[in-house]
């Protein structure tokens, strides 16, 4: 059905370098589809990263187009810098004001898409707060309880002297208004910063990087980083600090908390990943992007008994969904919709021939997929006022959440009418695997530490005794500069031999899930002694997907419960832990690293980090930042170096804690146990 566009794709592609699909991923299933890609004459992003090579001054930091007397352009001297650096922009911005000022608007782009996922759920909880919608509920009331103290909201209330719980709906119309405020209120502090362990917090306030409010945050680094204003390197970075922690303990933890309510709190359930979860003889439809708001209505409408008669009325046997990046991980870790992909196979997806309406709504959504769409009949659907696409094949329907069932079934519909246009030509890879997801701090706690105990105590004493060696965070994007997936899977697979337990979320979540390490059965195949005799007693993987990138901070409070559960110190950065982003891209990266680096954690990126070219500014975040949080950055390409920069650091804080040495295993008698108190 499109000869013709597959012709004329065809005729552009002779001249194009082609991706090595052995080269570009280390996915089976991805491969086949690049195969497949170059057959039809589709151009993809693998490709793309063949003829198109990265900037090297931009890679280093130093180019400055922040004023028309510009691009202003700083290369580091072939020989390096001897003496004093007297390089310097029209202005006379030297190369580590200008590095600096990139780098926070980075920090700025990354936090402000963070915490607008984070506004948009705000706003749809205040309208079911309200009781503005039928489609949006309060699902989940205990974790509403959990988190109303945090917002100074009370939960009981004295009637006729005695405690009585509050009305439900008065306590989240209390919370909706207070969390809405975190974004623009005028003076005070963000309240979520007092559930950080009280020494970072003390940090924080020490080093003067409190978030007043989270909008502020980002336009101060805006007005800070315009041409002639903030010159000094360590005073742009103080300003990165405070509106990361605005995202890290701010947008991005109100989203999960707000999204967690409304949705319910994720709990380990089974699903699949890859591209192989489509089925030929259904209508697929993969919803994709960031914010759950949507997708959880698209879940809702496919479920219908009448939309299922509707399908297959239509010809197919029923609907199945699917996900890509975190619109992916949101629908997977509470209903167990299978991941179709990480953000590299989007565009494959759509080449299998078999997708018949492809949703999407923020973030991480390349604009090529129109132009994929065009070689086939996909419905190519945006839903948010602020991302559209200039091409007109594609169909915009902005999504409501005063109307959220009824877009949603309109979208569910229009994919389902478009199943009989398909051509023959579909070919989906047989390529799947099982996952355990939809882990949190919650279920963390239950499963490592018990009912019973209600504390991390056993997590932190498998810790102690060496049996786990410490805690690995590794998330993030795929980069096509990078085979894809490579780096993801041999740092974890590094990690885990060596007994460190990895949390994951993002792209790095489904990258896991593909290559089989998110099943119990992995461990016994892939872990150190210590950390799979865990695994196997408490019937876990050794890497538990903590859900999307806004759900890292997650991994912030499950760290904060290990210090509370006591033995590893008194702080964030005591735990023997590190971070990792393996294959990053997006600005949303440098936001969560700095945050991670703030709030007291070792950070190594793969691929670049956007500061070589002024090695003063880079040996400012590599090694100073550590005196004043506790955290740094690192850089290490190599994934097995970079995993035992990782192990060299836990092991560090091990030697720290005094916990370095293997020691007797003592059985402990009733009254020892009685004796711990918890």
């Amino acid at each position: 059905m499109a000869e013709e566009k597959l012709t004329k794709a065809a005729d552009t592609e002779k001249t194009a370098k082609l991706a090595d699909p052995i080269e570009a991923s280390r996915d089976i299933a991805t491969q086949e589809m690049i195969v497949r890609s170059h057959q039809m004459g589709i151009e993809t992003v693998f490709d793309r990263a063949m003829s198109m090579k990265p900037c090297n001054i931009g890679v280093q930091g130093t180019c400055c187009k922040n004023c028309a007397m510009g691009p202003c352009r700083l290369p580091l001297p072939k020989g390096g810098i001897e003496g004093e650096d007297t390089r310097k922009g029209l202005c006379g911005a030297t190369a580590n004001t200008i590095a600096a000022r990139n780098f926070a608007r980075m920090v700025a782009g990354g936090s402000a898409a963070h915490s607008d996922h984070g506004r948009s759920v705000a706003e749809v909880f205040l309208s079911a707060a309200r009781k503005e919608t039928n489609a949006y509920k309060i699902k989940d009331t205990v974790k509403l309880l959990a988190i109303a103290p945090h917002f100074g909201v009370a939960t009981t209330i004295e009637v006729d002297g005695e405690e009585k719980q509050r009305d439900t709906d008065e306590i989240a119309l209390e919370v909706a208004e207070k969390a809405i405020r975190e974004w623009g209120k005028p003076e005070g502090e963000l309240l979520y910063l007092q559930r950080a362990p009280k020494p970072l917090y003390e940090k924080w306030k020490k080093n003067g990087v409190l978030p007043r409010n989270i909008d502020r945050e980002i336009c101060d680094i805006m007005h800070r980083t315009h041409m002639g204003v903030d010159q000094d390197y360590k005073n742009i970075i103080k300003q990165c600090t405070r509106a990361s922690l605005a995202d890290g303990w701010g947008g991005s933890m109100l989203a999960t908390d707000l999204q967690d309510v409304l949705f319910g709190t994720p709990s380990p359930l089974q699903s699949e990943a890859n591209l192989g979860i489509m089925k030929e003889d259904h209508v697929n439809i993969i919803v994709h992007g960031h914010e759950p708001v949507l997708s959880e209505m698209i879940v809702a409408v496919s479920q219908k008994p009448e939309i299922i008669e509707y399908a297959k009325s239509k010809g197919a046997k029923g609907i199945q969904l699917g996900g890509i990046c975190c619109t992916a991980n949101e629908i997977l870790q509470r209903h167990g919709i299978p991941n179709a992909g990480t953000f590299l196979q989007q565009e494959l997806a759509i080449i299998t021939g078999a997708c018949d309406a492809m949703v999407v709504d923020v973030q991480c959504v390349m604009q090529n997929l129109a132009n994929v769409a065009k070689c086939f009949h996909t419905k190519l659907i945006t839903t948010h006022p602020i991302a559209k696409m200039e091409q007109d094949n594609v169909v915009h329907i902005e999504f409501d959440e005063h109307y959220a069932l009824e877009d949603a079934e309109k979208i569910v519909r229009m994919a389902i009418d478009n199943f009989q246009n398909r051509g023959k030509d579909i070919m989906i890879p047989k390529h799947k695997a099982t996952q355990i997801a939809g882990f949190g701090v919650e279920s963390i706690q239950y499963h490592l530490g018990g009912m019973f105990r209600g504390s991390y105590y056993t997590l932190n004493d498998n810790i102690i005794n060496g049996r786990i060696r410490g805690i690995g965070a590794v998330v993030g994007c795929n980069n096509a500069r990078t085979k894809h997936n490579e780096s993801h899977i041999a740092i974890v697979k590094e990690l885990i031999k060596n007994d460190v337990i990895v949390l994951t979320t993002g792209c790095n979540g489904i990258g896991c899930a593909i290559e089989g390490l998110l099943t119990p059965e992995s461990a016994a195949v892939y872990c150190g002694p210590g950390l799979a005799e865990v695994c196997e007693t408490v019937g876990i993987p050794p890497v538990l997907h903590l859900g999307s990138c806004v759900d890292i901070s997650r991994i912030l409070l499950a760290a904060t419960e290990v210090v509370k559960a006591g033995g590893l110190g008194n702080d964030i950065c005591d735990i023997p832990a590190a971070a990792s982003a393996p294959e990053w891209m997006s600005e949303k990266a440098i936001s969560i690293g700095q945050y991670t680096v703030s709030s007291g954690v070792y950070t190594v990126f793969g691929v670049t980090l956007p500061t070589s070219g002024a090695p003063v500014f880079h040996n400012y975040l590599t090694k100073e930042m550590e005196k004043l949080y506790g955290g740094m950055w690192d850089i290490e390409t190599d994934p097995i170096k970079h995993a035992h920069k990782m192990i060299a650091h836990i092991d560090k804080k091990r030697k720290e804690l005094g916990i370095d040495k293997a020691r007797e295993r003592v059985m402990m008698s009733m009254a020892d146990r009685q004796a711990l108190g918890l």
